[in-house]
C-alpha cells in the first residue's frame, strides 16, 4: 500500500464518524455494488453510526436511475439491496467525504481532473489497493458488457476489498 494512503487511513482512524465515496464511471454497476456491500459490512460490525456511505459516477449518462439490474439481481443473491439512486460526482464531494474510491484508473484519472486542491488529490484512493492481490486484480472490471460471471467477479472483488478498507479503518 502507497506510504500516502497509509497516511490518509491513519488520519481516518482517528475520527469517530468517517465517510467513503465509492465511484465508477456510470454509477450503475460497480460503485453502487461497493455502496451496498460496505454498507452491510459497516451495519454487520455495528458501525453504522459511524459511518457516511454513498457513491456516484464520473460519467452522467444514468442520473436518477436505480443500479443496472443485473447487479441488482447479483447481489440480492448475496443478500444485498442496491437501491441507490444514481448520481454524478461533483466538487462539494471533495469536501463532503474522507476518502473517494475509484473503481479503475480511467475514472481515478477523471476524479483528478475534477478534484479542487491537492488536499482533495490526496482523498482518492483506488479500490485495487484494499483488494487482496492474490485476487490478481489491479482494477475493478465493468462488468456492463459482461455476462454473470462479470458481476460475480466484481462482487467477489468488492467484498475483498470493503472488508480490508473496513479492518483498516476500524
Amino acid at each position: 500500500m502507497k506510504e500516502k494512503t497509509l497516511r490518509l487511513l491513519d488520519t481516518l482512524r482517528r475520527k469517530d464518524r468517517k465517510s467513503v465515496l465509492f465511484v465508477c464511471l456510470g454509477n450503475i454497476c460497480r460503485s453502487p455494488a461497493a455502496e451496498g456491500v460496505f454498507r452491510a459490512m459497516v451495519e454487520e460490525a455495528g458501525q453504522q453510526d459511524c459511518w457516511h456511505i454513498d457513491s456516484a459516477g464520473t460519467g452522467r449518462y444514468h442520473i436518477g436511475q436505480l443500479p443496472d439490474n443485473r447487479m441488482r439481481v447479483h447481489a440480492r443473491r448475496r443478500g444485498l439491496e442496491l437501491t441507490h439512486r444514481c448520481r454524478q460526482v461533483c466538487e462539494a464531494d471533495f469536501d463532503d467525504f474522507d476518502i473517494i474510491i475509484p473503481m479503475d484508473a480511467d475514472n481515478e484519472a477523471n476524479l483528478r481532473r475534477v478534484a479542487p486542491s491537492p488536499e482533495a488529490l490526496d482523498k482518492i484512493v483506488p479500490m485495487a489497493e484494499f483488494v487482496d492481490m492474490a485476487m490478481r486484480y489491479d482494477y475493478i472490471p465493468d462488468p456492463y458488457y459482461e455476462g454473470a460471471e462479470g458481476f460475480e467477479l466484481v462482487l467477489d472483488l468488492l467484498y475483498s476489498g470493503c472488508s480490508r478498507l473496513l479492518s483498516l479503518l476500524s
